[in-house]
Order: C-alpha cells, then structure tokens, then sequence
C-alpha cells in the first residue's frame, strides 16, 4: 500500500474528482461553467494536484478563501502559458495592503466591501490600467459581501479601473430542498445581478447546483461535490468518493479474560475478544467524537472501533473475522468505499466538509486515477 513507512495512507482518486466535475458540467448544469472551489488546500486533499487535474478536464476558473491559498494555486501553473493560465479568485476579498500581490499572482478578488472596492480602484489608477474583480453581495447569509444598496451605489458609480467580471452571492440554506430561503435569496440574487449585465453570475454551491436550473447562471461554484460528500443533508449522494483513509494493523491482542481498552476504561470487555491497534488518531483528523461510533473495515468486513480515539492510536474489535484474515501489517480501510464519508461523518455528529479538512499533515497524500 501507498504511503509511510507505517503503512499509513491519504489516497486521492483523481480520476474520480474528474467523474464529480464532469457529472456536474454535462449532467447537472450543462448550461453553465464550473468554478472548482480548491480552498483549504482543496478540503485538505491537496490543492495542486487536484487544481491540476480539473485543468487538464478542461477547468478554468477556481475558487480559494485566501490570498496566500491564491499564490500558492497559481505556482502549480507556473508552466502553462499565461493566455491559457486559469482565473484564481479569492472568495475573502482584498485584505489592506494586498492589492500588488495580487496583481502580481493575477488572482482577482471578489470584493466584499465599499472599503475594498476603493482600494483596489486606486491601485488600479496608481497602475494605469483595468483591473478585473469579482463583486459579491449579500443576498441573506450576513457573512460576507456588499448590501443590496450598496451594490446599487457601486453600479451607479462604477469607480474607474475596475471591470466587474463575476458577481456572486452565496446561499445559505441549499443543503435542505425545501428551505424558504432559497427562492428568497434567488430573487434577492436576481434583483442585483441585474445590475451588473456584462458579468459573469455565480450563485450555486454544490447543494445549489441540485437545486437546478434557475440557480445556475454562468457559474456554478462546486465545492464538496467535487470531492465525493453528499451536498444534500438527505437523500442519494450522487458523486463517486473520492478519498480512502488506510492504515495496518501494528497490535492484535487475544484477550480471555474480562478487562477495559483504552483511556477511560471506556471499553469492557466480558468474554473472549481479539482487539486490533491500529496508528490512527485524532492528531490525523481521525475525530475523537468517533470513540465508540466509527466503523473500519478490514477485506470487506465491517469492524468496530472500540474504547476512545487517542492521539495517535484507535482500537478495533476483530473479534469475528477469521485469525487467517486479521494480522500484524493487515490493511485497515477507515474512510473509503465500504466506510464512506458521508457515514463517517454522521457516526462522528458532523458533516463531510470537516471530516476532509480535519485529516492531517501527518497523513501522506497519495494520488491515484488517471485525469484524462
């Protein structure tokens, strides 16, 4: 197996990235681009790589949170000439003092304020030429973005040096079908992104894109999708998983007599019982709220954990596989295909986006799949 020298391995299936960006382009928003949303070093899974291969599937707009999350996604293009490099937007605007490394990186701020917007006008006069920026309102998530109002101001007084090339705006409650809020932030959405005729409109997360057409527009904006969660907080998940989370076995112990596992005590146990160590813990990202709740699975066979997750270290109960099958350097699967993100994310009381961004840097990343 892939990965250290204990056996421990992060794989990312970049082929199955791929099928995710192609379902969502050709089958879920076929009448709109796709802005692969990489930040948080793409949901911890390696944001070159990844970035990489949606670019050679023909991905050319990228969403990140940070300026320094920017420059780095742009070094992995540092190959591609620049009029087939990507556009690198940066979701958390243009922090003060920023505005030439922006431009240096050719990254484009969606602006989230007047204060920004000025900003980044007088860089542009102080430059001498256009600048493109991304606008985003604030249609009902109080988080981030413009006021209505002022996105009127900014449309009636375009400050000059600054072409608006996207204007975007995030929904709050897609993940739920049904939610009120949707239609009410779609029509809050429509109202502004009409004034702003020349740009681009980007208003559908992944659970937005599920919601369909009328949240389309020119952009959608997948994030988790891409990366094999359930956007949805119910119903079928349509997207190929992605990561597989895999260890080996380090311990087995043949316990005969009534003893605990683990901190705690936490775990008892009253007859015959063969427990596997496995050297994952929560200093991989592997979550402590998943002690007693997590499920691993060892050729096929679904297994317990059992006792707390410590640091560095989970316990399982091999107990009803046959001893041929369960050894010392046997591969353990604790997110993949049989134990998915999704159920590792109910079992640990959260949702995928956390499960991928927690697993740590002490995991090495291993890339598989052919992105063609």
């Amino acid at each position: 197996m892939a990965g250290d020298r204990t056996g421990t391995a992060l794989l990312v299936d970049l082929a199955a990235i791929v099928a995710n960006y192609n379902l969502i382009c050709a089958g879920l928003a076929p009448g709109a681009k796709c802005m692969a949303v990489v930040k948080a070093d793409a949901y911890g899974l390696g944001a070159g790589p990844v970035a990489q291969a949606l670019w050679r599937a023909g991905c050319r707009q990228f969403a990140v949170a940070t300026i320094d999350e920017g420059m780095s996604l742009r070094a992995a293009f540092e190959d591609v000439p620049l009029e087939a490099t990507p556009e690198i937007f940066v979701l958390h605007g243009l922090y003060p003092g920023t505005a030439e490394d922006f431009a240096a990186a050719w990254l484009t701020p969606m602006l989230n304020t007047p204060a920004q917007v000025g900003e980044w006008a007088r860089f542009a006069e102080s430059v001498g030429r256009p600048l493109g920026a991304g606008v985003h309102i604030d249609t009902g998530m109080t988080r981030l973005g413009l006021s209505p109002a002022e996105a009127r101001d900014l449309a009636e007084r375009p400050p000059r040096g600054v072409t608006v090339q996207v204007v975007m705006s995030h929904l709050a409650c897609a993940d739920e079908v049904g939610h009120a809020k949707n239609a009410e932030q779609l029509v809050a959405f429509r109202a502004v992104r009409g004034l702003f005729p020349a740009a681009r409109a980007s208003f559908a997360n992944s659970a937005g894109t599920l919601l369909g057409p009328d949240y389309h527009f020119e952009l959608v904006r997948p994030g988790i999708a891409l990366y094999g969660g359930n956007p949805l907080v119910s119903g079928v998940n349509k997207f190929r998983q992605v990561a597989q989370l895999k260890a080996k076995i380090v311990q087995l112990h043949r316990v005969d007599t009534p003893r605990s596992v683990g901190y705690g005590a936490a775990h008892s146990i009253t007859g015959p019982a063969r427990i596997a160590t496995v050297p994952v813990g929560y200093a991989d990202g592997y979550l402590r709220s998943l002690s007693r709740r997590g499920i691993a699975s060892i050729n096929g066979v679904r297994v317990p954990v059992v006792g707390r997750v410590s640091m560095d270290l989970i316990t399982l109960d091999v107990s009803r596989l046959a001893e041929r099958d369960c050894a010392v350097g046997t591969e353990v699967e604790l997110l993949g295909n049989t134990v998915t993100l999704d159920e590792v994310a109910a079992s640990a009381g959260t949702i995928p986006y956390e499960i991928l961004t927690r697993l740590g840097p002490r995991l090495r990343r291993s890339y598989i799949g052919e992105a063609a």
